[in-house]
């Protein structure tokens, strides 16, 4: 069990107590490190009882310096990968208790995929795809799919970042693409409420709940064609798609592969409700943060995307470094790598895309056919305009079964605000 219930609120509390006048920032900065003690030691106080009934860590939750004493006190609290374990467990337990997962209903198949168009291209066609996530609420997508070759392909799960249109955006259709040149079936899906998802808003109370649903249904949808390989299923996704996939990947060991681009932070726990607007990382007596979320998965291949510009800028020095020594545990300190750009921002940008495409190459036993002795050659990609990558069209509507707005998707479930 933690000792640091509370620690998550000091430099809330900092704020509390610094009232202008009395304390400069430098008298702030020198009793943020006390306080932080104190909470460690298991002190309390009416201030901390009262954050504590909160248990969304949000945004930037800690500061850098806070996250990095929080990082050390995770790592005090197990030596082995049994005692990795059995913290992985509870970290895991919390996750799937916290999204309130076992509200949603038992289905097995039911996927009722409908294909509205289709665009065959330079070794890959693209398909735009609906699914039934369950009975009145939908998935809608574009299917990226081999056709150089025949047989049983790798299937990556592309969910996209915060952003209208993200789904259609070049640098993601270049993504699922050289993906699926070189023999992945790619499916990228929407948000809720952006592209295309508009049965509720995207800010609603369970949207993370809803969108972890989401990667699970595609999940099974690709398990249950028969040209999937159910041994190379990858994820991959950037800023809150990043987020989805260290999610999905930490739940449910059916992804064989992660990639996690520019979101594994140790104090940045995301801004939206999508990420942090249910109590995924903190109880009454118990705190994690995303980057234990991606050590879940653990020994598995995975390879964690930086970047200077954001709230990954510490990863080689503070949140990879905690990852190896989970991976090391297992002794698969091969299996974990961190691609860090110092001086790019937030994105999918090129060369994050080349480190992608070598690991998932690596694993999958891809086709390197566009590799060039720099990088690799994408070119051969066709983007295609917005209209041509519809889901709905004149002829092919919402299903009438659908249900609309928040609250008749909460009331369904039987989940309250």
């Amino acid at each position: 069990m933690s000792i640091f219930p509370c620690v998550g609120v000091s430099h809330k509390l900092v704020v509390k107590v610094a009232r202008p006048g009395i304390w400069n920032r430098r008298q702030i900065m020198k009793i943020k490190p006390l306080i932080i003690v104190l909470i460690a030691l298991g002190f309390s106080s009416a201030v901390y009882s009262q954050a504590n009934d909160n248990m969304l860590c949000v945004g930037k939750y800690w500061t850098e310096e806070e996250a990095k004493v929080m990082m050390d006190s995770f790592a005090k609290e197990w030596s082995d990968v049994d005692s990795w374990k059995k913290r992985a467990d509870q970290i895991r337990a919390g996750i799937i208790k916290g999204m309130q997962l076992e509200k949603m209903p038992t289905i097995k198949g039911h996927f009722n995929p409908v294909v509205t168009g289709k665009q065959q291209l330079d070794g890959y066609r693209v398909e735009n795809i609906i699914l039934e996530s369950f009975p009145g609420f939908y998935i809608t997508g574009n299917l990226y799919i081999p056709t150089q070759k025949k047989g049983k392909f790798a299937a990556i799960l592309n969910p996209h970042g915060h952003g209208e249109g993200q789904r259609f955006r070049e640098e993601t259709q270049i993504r699922d693409a050289m993906l699926a040149r070189m023999g992945a079936i790619v499916f990228t899906y929407d948000m809720i409420g952006t592209g295309e998802s508009l049965q509720t808003t995207h800010k609603m109370p369970i949207a993370l709940l809803l969108q972890t649903w989401n990667s699970k249904r595609v999940l099974e949808y690709l398990l249950s064609r028969p040209d999937v390989d159910s041994n190379r299923i990858g994820m991959t996704g950037y800023s809150g798609g990043g987020t989805q996939t260290f999610i999905l990947s930490a739940i449910d060991d059916r992804i064989k592969v992660s990639v996690p681009v520019t979101q594994v932070s140790a104090h940045f726990f995301g801004g939206c409700m999508c990420e942090s607007g249910m109590p995924i990382h903190r109880t009454s007596d118990f705190q994690t943060n995303n980057v234990e979320i991606a050590a879940l998965f653990a020994p598995k291949p995975m390879l964690i995307v930086s970047d200077g510009k954001d709230w990954t800028s510490n990863t080689p020095q503070v949140e990879f470094p905690y990852i190896q020594k989970v991976y090391a545990a297992y002794h698969a300190d091969e299996k974990v790598k961190n691609a860090h750009f110092p001086t790019e921002g937030h994105d999918y940008g090129y060369s994050k895309r080349l480190d992608a495409y070598r690991f998932f190459a690596q694993y999958f036993r891809l086709d390197t056919k566009d590799a060039t002795q720099d990088g690799y050659d994408e070119t051969a990609v066709t983007i295609l305009p917005i209209e041509k990558l519809l889901v709905y069209t004149e002829k092919y509507q919402l299903p009438k079964n659908s249900l609309q707005g928040d609250e008749a998707v909460m009331n369904y479930l039987g989940i309250r605000n």
